[in-house]
């Protein structure tokens, strides 16, 4: 509704009785104060949508707030249940892990009735598609050779790497502040990856990091794709599917039988993937990334609760370290950000 409007047409209507009475300006009177109580019953709708609008928009920032911790609950389900499915190759983990959410994808392409991408959206879709496998096939290596938590930290030094990235994918130029804090966050994870003369023994880590400058490069293409408007379930189906097909001829030349536990195992670490990227989906549909997005670091909590109640893993003092570097920086950034 538009109040200046109103308010204008109350004022119009309210100078007819004065030019009518040829100047007899105490009959006037009354009809001015009328008028000036119109304008302030006026005010109070004015006030009251703005109230709602505000509160509107609370509830919004807070619904994404509680769909991305949501998220990170489930993308800590999955860790949990792929170090649980025991000794498999990572390429067989990954391969079940992709093939649900393929079919996740697939389901929201037939929703829409089309599995069609936009023109000109296939080389940002297939660099995607690239950099999350390879993101992907860290991350769970990482899992299976190191603390969850410690993996999981590792992971979110995405959103890092993906500022380096936007260099060149978006052709973006972050300030010195954005590119001081990919500093900060890197010298966090040397904290957690506690570098060593054997390569052997800090081999887990160092993949876990190539993981999150994959994962990091892989969001920066999906921001791409989502600048051209292309569908998220586009994105999910063709990342999805592109990793099975080029995980397959891996997946089975170092397959191993599984036991029903460890299938079990995969098929939740593959529905724990699906409801997460549905999650993440709605949170940012609610709010924009600088409102949430450093509320998915409580994945790491989640992560170290699991590694303790079922893994007896326990991070350690240097890893702690580095956690409170990388997540300090996080929210450093979600500052910044918010005050722009």
């Amino acid at each position: 509704m538009d109040y200046d409007t109103q308010e204008k047409d109350n004022q119009t209507q309210n100078e007819a009785p004065m030019s009518a009475t040829n100047g007899e300006e105490p009959q006037n009177e009354a009809p001015m104060s009328a008028t000036n109580g119109e304008e302030s019953q006026n005010e109070a709708p004015m006030s009251a949508t703005k109230e709602r609008t505000l509160d509107d928009k609370r509830g919004d920032i807070f619904k994404g707030i509680l769909f991305i911790v949501i998220s990170a609950f489930f993308y800590s389900l999955m860790s949990l249940f792929v170090r649980l499915a025991g000794d498999l190759p990572t390429f067989q983990k990954a391969f079940f892990r992709n093939v649900v959410a393929a079919l996740f994808g697939a389901a929201l392409l037939l929703k829409s009735g089309s599995f069609k991408w936009k023109k000109g959206s296939l080389p940002a879709l297939l660099g995607r598609s690239i950099a999350g496998t390879v993101g992907i096939l860290c991350n769970f290596y990482a899992i299976d050779h190191m603390n969850i938590s410690d993996a999981s930290i590792l992971n979110k030094l995405a959103p890092f790497a993906s500022i380096v990235f936007s260099i060149w994918v978006l052709g973006e130029k972050p300030s010195w502040k954005d590119l001081l804090l990919v500093g900060v966050a890197f010298a966090g994870a040397l904290f957690v990856v506690k570098p060593s003369l054997d390569i052997f023994q800090s081999l887990p880590a160092l993949v876990g990091v190539v993981g999150g400058l994959s994962a990091g490069l892989a969001y920066t293409f999906v921001r791409k794709l989502g600048t051209r408007g292309e569908r998220t379930a586009v994105i999910v189906f063709f990342f999805s599917a592109f990793s099975c097909v080029s995980m397959l001829p891996m997946a089975i030349l170092e397959y191993e039988p599984m036991t029903f536990a460890q299938v079990g195992f995969l098929l939740l670490a593959g529905l724990s993937a699906g409801g997460a990227q549905f999650a993440v989906t709605k949170a940012y549909t609610f709010a924009p990334a600088k409102e949430v997005s450093v509320y998915d670091y409580s994945q790491v909590l989640f992560a170290a609760v699991w590694g303790i109640l079922f893994l007896s893993q326990f991070p350690d003092w240097w890893s702690l370290v580095g956690y409170v570097v990388i997540i300090g920086a996080a929210v450093i950034k979600y500052v910044w950000a918010k005050r722009k």
